[in-house]
């Protein structure tokens, strides 16, 4: 399988796209065996680029535990630019069918190359103010008991934020299928609406995460949550499965 390694503000995946080869005959066995850092090539997981009716690419992706995410904003910006710089897709606008429906992708070029990707993450679901629970005796405690809380039967992303002042925000995060991670574009995302929701920022923000920024907004117009940040490519190859 031909691969290219891509992250988004370190949060790294493994692309491979079925437009020219086939797709893994198992692929959410071969995220968890392609993810371990020591014997794989090591990534939060494995993104599969699709073909799809409708739209410029299907995205699917595998954790590294093998688990099916139904989104991923860091991964989303990388496969719009997979889809540019390989040629399958050169345009500045893009198309892609997630899990969790279909988003629209824009690029920004500088001298004709990638310099960053704004997705749009469409709008909230559900916004709750105000909600407190208890894991392992505690009301505040690690993700790992978050993310299998009894509240989330589906388990959760889990984000821990700080609000560093009326337009910044730091984050870090527990990952559902993946553990801590150095960034997760959704989790930005749902952090910044829901400190805007409780009146602590503005409806934008620059979004700190271990591993960079991103700038997120929540555009009032629509309610539409707008992601802006790089997708850097780290290298690519060919691996046996």
């Amino acid at each position: 399988m031909k691969f290219v390694k891509m992250h988004g503000i370190s949060n790294d995946y493994i692309f491979a796209d079925t437009f020219t080869q086939p797709a893994p005959a198992d692929p959410a066995a071969a995220a968890v065996i392609l993810s371990r850092p020591h014997t794989g090539i090591g990534a939060d997981g494995l993104i599969l680029i699709e073909p799809f009716d409708g739209a410029d690419a299907r995205m699917r992706i595998f954790n590294a535990d093998g688990s099916e995410a139904q989104i991923c904003g860091n991964g989303l910006r990388c496969v719009a630019r997979y889809l540019y710089d390989g040629g399958l897709c050169r345009k500045e606008s893009l198309r892609v069918m997630t899990g969790a429906g279909l988003r629209e992708v824009r690029l920004h070029l500088r001298e004709g190359r990638v310099d960053s990707v704004t997705a749009d993450m469409g709008a909230p679901q559900s916004v709750e103010r105000g909600v407190v629970l208890s894991a392992a005796g505690r009301t505040l405690t690690f993700g790992p008991a978050f993310e299998r809380h009894e509240a989330f039967p589906e388990r959760s992303n889990i984000e821990f934020t700080q609000a560093l002042s009326g337009d910044r925000l730091r984050v870090r995060v527990w990952e559902r299928g993946s553990g801590e991670t150095m960034a997760c574009g959704s989790g930005a995302c749902a952090a910044l609406v829901a400190a805007a929701a409780e009146g602590r920022t503005g409806r934008k923000a620059r979004v700190e995460l271990p591993g960079g920024a991103l700038s997120i907004e929540w555009r009032e117009a629509d309610g539409h949550v707008l992601m802006t940040g790089p997708a850097t490519p780290v290298f690519r190859g060919e691996v046996e499965i």
